[in-house]
């Protein structure tokens, strides 16, 4: 009798125990971990560059339902989709999630990065880029990146007949910042800090083992470059600035552009429209007149045909974040500690919010009030809405400006592209181009 008590005694708190741990793991989202380290990031990796991850996400909402856990890039990760999840991303406060990147992104960006920082630490370097990026400031630059970018045309575009469109773009949003923020104009040690930055910006999504033969090992190496050059600026400036925080926010425009490039080409009816507004504020201005921020004011259709391309080729596919203290989503248990993950094109392409997702179609944006909240986010959304936001709209208008008016051209690849972290067209969309004469 005794031996039963005593063994009713012991079993009873471990009954207790195993009946709270599995109603605890029930709570946790549905799916799998996969392998150590590696989890689903190889599978994940080549869906993005094949331009099948929206798919890829749809079969696992289709296995799981709307949350489920994978692992990505070497942590435990919780997938989440929706205008919901958007909202609970975006606007939760930093004692429940932070900013978290994918390991290799943090190793290669730097743990004082933006997308790293939290709390006060955020708070102040946001409110710096804020200040020297809200329109007010900018108005100051508009002469300056108007004088970057036909100095860009006349270097790149001028008298050629081809050109491949990603490449250049990226070399003219790069010398911008370069100009505007480092006062770092042409030359070897300009050249030299752009093949640093592309060569770093490639590991950004890649499996974190650091070995020599891999692409996060290289991205490693000349994140350490960029680092000690940006060191080298800041001191020479004498600016206070974090390490990197505001090169991957400010260069991601170049894709917005090429793509705009992209989609003139196939649309010509829109083309049309964007020349014609174009071309009405061109004559208003004298010859050698740079645009000033009132001329951009008027760019209301260009900058629709803008944010209908960020819709359909966003410059980032999605993003992390991370919980402090187990969070509840859904009825989904988040342990602490956790990645989660949301992709942007899942709410872009949603028929039920973007009738005809898939159709290029600029008039969506007629009434921005129309588009729900959280739904269009290619900047963010609330109170972590991007604060290169204003820079990029200021430099995408001025460029279609003068690439419109200036020249015509046609495709010279196929529509494809994909996602290498962020979109990239087939070939990197090499074009056939001619000098237009302005009507």
């Amino acid at each position: 009798m005794n031996i039963f008590i005593t063994s009713l005694l012991f079993l009873i708190p471990v009954f207790f125990i195993l009946s709270r741990t599995i109603k605890s793991s029930k709570r946790i989202p549905p799916g799998s971990l996969g392998m150590p380290v590696i989890g689903q990031s190889l599978s994940f990796l080549r869906a993005m560059r094949a331009n099948t991850a929206e798919k890829w996400l749809q079969e696992r909402i289709r296995k799981y339902g709307p949350v489920s856990k994978l692992s990505l890039f070497g942590k435990p990760t919780v997938f989440i989709y929706g205008q919901t999840a958007n909202k609970f991303l975006l606007s939760s406060n930093n004692s429940t999630l932070v900013n978290q990147q994918a390991e290799s992104s943090r190793m290669i960006l730097g743990e004082r990065n933006l997308l790293e920082l939290h709390g006060a630490d955020h708070k102040r370097v946001r409110e710096a880029l804020v200040s020297f990026l809200k329109p007010e400031s900018l108005k100051q630059y508009v002469g300056k990146m108007d004088e970057e970018i036909r100095k860009h045309l006349e270097m790149y575009w001028q008298g050629k007949q081809e050109v491949t469109v990603l490449p250049v773009m990226k070399i003219l949003t790069f010398n911008m910042i370069c100009s505007l923020l480092f006062g770092l104009e042409e030359g070897t040690r300009r050249e030299k800090f752009l093949a640093c930055f592309k060569e770093m910006m490639k590991g950004i999504m890649a499996v974190p083992i650091n070995l020599p033969f891999t692409r996060y090992n290289r991205s490693l190496r000349q994140s350490a470059r960029v680092q000690d050059m940006v060191k080298e600026l800041v001191h020479e400036r004498r600016v206070q600035l974090e390490q990197k925080a505001w090169l991957p926010d400010m260069t991601l425009h170049l894709l917005t552009i090429t793509f705009i490039i992209r989609q003139l080409a196939n649309e010509p009816a829109v083309c049309e429209a964007v020349l014609q507004e174009q071309q009405e504020i061109a004559k208003s201005k004298n010859s050698g007149e740079t645009l000033t921020w009132a001329d951009l004011a008027k760019m209301k259709y260009t900058w629709r045909v803008a944010m209908e391309t960020l819709r359909m080729f966003p410059p980032v596919f999605g993003s992390f974040r991370k919980g402090l203290t187990d969070t509840e989503y859904n009825g989904y248990l988040i342990p602490k500690g956790w990645q989660i993950f949301w992709a942007i094109p899942m709410t872009h392409m949603d028929s039920s919010i973007f009738p005809e997702p898939s159709k290029f179609n600029p008039s969506r944006f007629e009434n921005q009030a129309s588009v729900p909240p959280y739904s269009f986010i290619p900047f963010g959304g609330g109170p972590r809405m991007c604060p290169g936001y204003e820079f990029a709209r200021t430099e995408i208008l001025i460029a279609i400006h003068y690439l419109v008016t200036r020249y015509k051209w046609k495709l010279c690849a196929d529509n494809s592209f994909s996602w290498d972290p962020m979109p990239e067209p087939s070939q990197g969309l090499p074009i056939k181009v001619w000098p237009r004469e302005l009507s």
